[in-house]
């Protein structure tokens, strides 16, 4: 599943394109608790079809009432009908002002919502920002309210939507990017919840064992050493490095790739002395500090006391999560610091199969 904004933006290039007649909406302000953040965008085709999000849906079956009618009736060569054919420049619309309506449109109470609406965006200029947007670059959409003229300028880094009297900008982003090291059981139940989120999945390994048995469509498989994977995947911040392999050899040298870069989150899988001896092998073999490593997460997830591979893969997507969209959790949810609250024990590891002598 790709980003939801240019699943919005290809949906609503298409209809124009064919020379259909649509509508976007932007929620451009809110006021006390709203389904949808500002910036949220949803396309809507003459037909009825609607792709993307700007409420829970009471809205959505309000604009596509209103708009679809309107666009039939123009068909139907009506004259004088209620629900005038959108057109011309954009225009905004408020839902939930009072608390009647609050209610009839499924928000919260005291919840109010404001939509720019534009009609018809030229189809050159949406091919141009979904270009853009495949080609991986950040991209400023500024509309200007006279007359509904788009332009794009590239960004050099995410900001908030903004409107005046004048212009609304937007900033469309590429997708978030997930490179998962290791193609284990795990990194199928990992890599299905990333992609559904809206994350590009790739997942490394060179070990053919595990290659031989992904069947996850839609996320991306090669073969090539993780160091080797992490330096031409070029980690952004929009990007996370999850190590699952449980194999030094693997893991390490691709998470020091990853720490040197910009990735929003770097973390591998292991127990509390796993990830103890990870850190300390990375200082004493790669000269690294406990400065250094402040970046590595590990043990990976939230504190859910999972056990099985999707329970946990549930606790570290919820972790990744909440990272990216800034939410600081507190200490106590940290897998590693619940358990030694908890005094839950170490996981014996019994006799080793294979064991270097010292």
């Amino acid at each position: 599943m790709e980003n939801l904004d240019v699943m919005v933006l290809r949906s609503l290039y298409g209809w124009r394109a064919a020379g259909r007649r649509a509508l976007l909406a932007t929620v451009v302000r809110t006021w006390g608790s709203s389904p949808r953040p500002v910036g949220s965008i949803m396309a809507l085709c003459d037909d009825g079809a609607v792709v993307g999000s700007v409420s829970g849906g009471c809205i959505e079956d309000d604009l596509i009432d209103r708009h679809t009618r309107a666009y039939a009736q123009e068909r139907a060569g009506a004259t004088g009908h209620e629900h005038r054919i959108p057109q011309g420049p954009p225009s905004f619309v408020k839902y939930g002002i009072t608390a009647d309506e609050a209610h009839r449109f499924g928000l919260p109470c005291g919840g109010t919502l404001e939509l720019l609406l534009e009609y018809d965006p030229d189809p050159a200029g949406l091919a141009e920002l979904i270009a853009a947007l495949e080609a991986g670059r950040l991209v400023q959409r500024t509309v200007r309210l006279a007359d509904g003229a788009a332009t794009l300028a590239m960004a050099t880094e995410p900001a908030e939507l903004a409107v005046d009297a004048q212009q609304l900008t937007n900033t469309f982003g590429p997708e978030y990017r997930m490179l998962i090291i290791g193609a284990g059981q795990m990194a199928e139940y990992l890599a299905t919840m990333a992609l559904f989120n809206g994350f590009a999945v790739t997942v490394c390994d060179p070990r053919e064992e595990y290659r031989h048995g992904w069947k996850v469509p839609g996320a991306t498989l090669v073969s090539e050493m993780p160091d080797d994977v992490v330096v031409q995947f070029k980690p952004d911040r929009r990007s996370c490095v999850v190590a699952l392999t449980h194999d030094p050899k693997l893991d390490d040298l691709a998470l020091l790739e990853a720490l040197s870069s910009e990735a929003f989150y770097v973390g591998g899988i292991g127990s509390r002395r796993n990830n103890d001896a990870r850190r300390a092998r990375m200082i004493e073999h790669f000269e690294q500090t406990e400065a250094g490593l402040a970046r590595l997460r590990g043990p990976i997830g939230i504190y859910i006391g999972s056990k099985t591979p999707p329970e946990i893969a549930v606790s570290v997507m919820a972790e990744i999560l909440a990272v990216k969209n800034g939410v600081a959790l507190p200490r106590v949810m940290e897998v590693g610091q619940a358990k030694n609250d908890r005094d839950v024990a170490h996981n014996d590891p019994g006799p080793l199969v294979c064991a270097v002598s010292r």
